[in-house]
C-alpha cells in the first residue's frame, strides 16, 4: 500500500518540547538568567496544555519530540502528552548538537535520553536530532537502539527508507526550515536565538501555500513547532486556521510520525538510500 493511501499529502504535527535545554546548550551561565529560563518554561507549563486542547478539538494525533532534560524537569507535562494519546519521540538529552560532540559524547547523550524516557514509561519509535544537526553516525544509533525512524535529514520532501552500513533500515521523515516556527517567532536578546517576531497571519499564509504545493506533488508536510513559541495565543489560532484549512481540503491526512514511518517501511515503491558521507579534498577546502 502506498504511504499516501488515498490522500494527496500526509501531515505530521510535530512539537519539540525543548524547554530550557537549547538555552543551556549555549552555555550553562544562562541558567542564571531568570527571564530566559522562564521564557523557555512557558512551553511545558502553558504552551503544551494549550496545544493539547487544540489537538483535542479536532481529534488529531501529534508527535512530541522531548529532550531527556525536559522529561526529567517536567514529568507532569510528559504524562499529559501520553494521557492524550500522542506519540513521544527521542530528541537527545541535552539538546547539544551531535555535530559538536565526539562520537562517544553523542552516544552517551543518546543513551541518557533513552533512560529518561524509559523512567517515564516511554519506548520511543522516532528520533529527531537537536537542531536537526545529525552526524553521520546518528542514524546508526537510531537503528541500534531499536527506533524505527529519524526526522532530521533534508534531502527529500517525502519519506524514504534509509539503509545503514550493517544492513539495518529505518524510515527517514524529512523536515525543513520553511515548516519550522523557530524561524518565524524566535526572539531573545540574550542569548541570541533569533531576532524575528512575524505576524501569525503571515506564517499561516506561508504554511498554507506550502501545503497546497505539497498536495500537488504528493509530499510529507512535516510541521515543526515549539510550545514556547507556537503555544502563545495568536499563534495557536494560526495553527487552528491551518488545521481547518487542511481538513476542509479533504485530501490531507494527519498522522503521527510513527504511523508515517510504518507506512513508509511497508511501501516498496519508496526509494531506499544509503548514507553517503561527503569526502572533502583538503587542497580545495582548507580548514576554517
Amino acid at each position: 500500500m502506498s504511504w499516501l493511501a488515498e490522500k494527496r499529502a500526509l501531515a505530521v504535527l510535530s512539537f519539540d518540547v525543548d524547554a530550557e535545554s537549547p538555552i543551556l546548550a549555549m552555555g550553562r551561565r544562562h541558567a542564571m538568567n531568570a527571564m530566559a529560563m522562564t521564557h523557555q518554561a512557558y512551553g511545558p507549563l502553558v504552551g503544551v496544555p494549550r496545544l493539547l486542547e487544540l489537538l483535542a478539538d479536532y481529534g488529531l494525533p501529534a508527535t512530541f519530540f522531548v529532550p531527556g532534560l525536559t522529561v526529567d524537569r517536567y514529568p507532569g507535562t510528559v504524562e499529559s502528552i501520553m494521557e492524550a494519546g500522542h506519540e513521544v519521540g527521542h530528541h537527545s538529552y541535552s539538546h547539544r548538537s551531535p555535530v559538536d560532540l565526539t562520537p562517544g559524547e553523542e552516544r552517551a547523550d543518546f543513551e541518557r535520553a533513552l533512560a529518561a524516557l524509559e523512567r517515564a514509561g516511554i519506548k520511543p519509535s522516532g528520533h529527531r536530532a537537536a537542531l536537526w544537526e545529525a552526524s553521520w553516525q546518528t542514524p546508526g544509533l537510531v537503528a541500534e537502539y531499536g527506533l524505527t525512524y529519524d526526522s532530521s535529514l533534508m534531502d527529500s520532501d517525502r519519506p524514504y527508507r534509509l539503509r545503514l552500513d550493517d544492513g539495518a533500515t529505518i524510515a527517514e521523515l524529512p523536515p525543513h526550515w520553511s515548516l519550522d516556527d523557530w524561524e518565524q517567532y524566535a526572539f531573545l536578546p540574550r542569548p541570541d536565538i533569533g531576532g524575528v517576531i512575524e505576524s501569525p497571519a503571515k506564517v499561516l499564509e506561508m504554511w498554507r501555500a506550502e501545503l497546497d504545493a505539497m498536495r500537488r506533488y504528493g509530499c510529507l508536510f512535516m510541521l515543526t513547532c515549539h510550545p514556547f513559541l507556537s503555544g502563545r495565543p495568536s499563534r495557536v489560532e494560526a495553527l487552528r486556521g491551518l488545521i481547518e484549512y487542511a481538513l476542509e481540503a479533504g485530501d490531507v491526512e494527519f498522522a503521527s510520525g510513527a504511523a508515517v514511518a510504518e507506512r513508509a517501511l511497508a511501501d516498496a515503491e519508496l526509494p531506499e538510500r544509503a548514507l553517503a558521507p561527503v569526502e572533502v579534498d583538503p587542497e580545495i577546502y582548507p580548514e576554517d
